[in-house]
């Protein structure tokens, strides 16, 4: 990459900046700009979108994102550490890149993005999850996003394309899974980051759908997965009863076994379960 962009190799740029990742921020950098580049095509077609990226650090990625041809960049990063390193590749690529000193829970992206719009990061692993449930749940749908092409832990993103009656099937399957196609698109170990996390990480890409799979209203599901899932080892008749003092008829109506554990309830009676609450 360093060859493609005439930039200096990620080691040289942490070296010359003094930079080392913080654990306090959840940070693991990414040094090969192969796999930058990799991660960054995993987005698909960036031409003619912008983009957001949360966690940028020295810009291995955002290096990836800008010669892959992303109209332009958002890159929020809460480590002004890393501001130096970000400000060379912005100036490499003048007008295409802006970074923002900040935390990425606070910056409303359509202030400064035009639709299309994919976001693409390695996240940092603190604010991973918040993050990704904050874009899968907006008010309306389709989000102001395309795409979410994101790594995470590896036990993360198979929680994420997880199906009824396995182990990670929860929450986080049922809220992507409800508008989006999921899927693990590239899977890194720890040996390729510094500092090497103790967990292998996985990248998953999410297309959203025009709109939901099945009907639903968007609150209520999540209240319900959110509860269900909270007591996972509980029949849902029992871990439900705080719902509906008529829990059990609202189940069978669903077309669920009151007996039933979250595990073993598809995206589809969730919804309709959810459509009945609501009423």
């Amino acid at each position: 990459m360093s060859g493609i962009d005439g930039l200096p190799p990620l080691r040289e740029v942490i070296a010359t900046h003094q930079l080392s990742a913080k654990k306090s921020l959840g940070q693991n950098f990414l040094l090969d700009l192969n796999l930058t580049a990799k991660i960054a095509r995993a987005a698909g077609d960036l031409t003619g979108m912008d983009v957001l990226e949360v966690g940028p650090g020295p810009g291995g990625l955002t290096r990836g994102l800008l010669a892959e041809g992303a109209r332009r960049v958002l890159a929020v990063e809460k480590d002004a550490r890393c501001l130096p390193a970000l400000d060379e590749i912005a100036r490499h690529y003048e007008g295409r890149l802006e970074v923002i000193n900040g935390d990425a829970l606070q910056v409303d992206p359509l202030e400064k993005l035009t639709p299309p719009i994919a976001i693409c990061a390695n996240l940092p692993y603190n604010v991973g999850t918040e993050l990704l449930v904050r874009w899968l749940t907006p008010t309306d749908w389709p989000p102001f996003w395309s795409t979410l092409t994101l790594m995470f832990q590896r036990e993360v993103a198979e929680r994420i394309v997880a199906q009824p009656g396995s182990k990670a099937y929860g929450r986080l399957a049922l809220l992507a899974q409800w508008r989006c196609e999921a899927r693990i698109v590239i899977s890194l170990p720890p040996s390729a980051f510094t500092p090497p996390p103790k967990v292998s990480s996985a990248v998953v890409h999410l297309k959203a759908l025009p709109e939901p799979r099945y009907p639903a209203d968007a609150k209520t599901l999540e209240r319900v997965v959110a509860t269900a899932f909270n007591q996972r080892r509980k029949m849902l008749r029992a871990a439900l009863k705080g719902l509906a003092p008529d829990i059990e008829e609202k189940l069978l109506a669903a077309g669920i076994e009151p007996t039933e554990r979250a595990e073993q309830v598809s995206l589809e009676q969730f919804c309709a379960l959810a459509r009945i609450l609501k009423g």
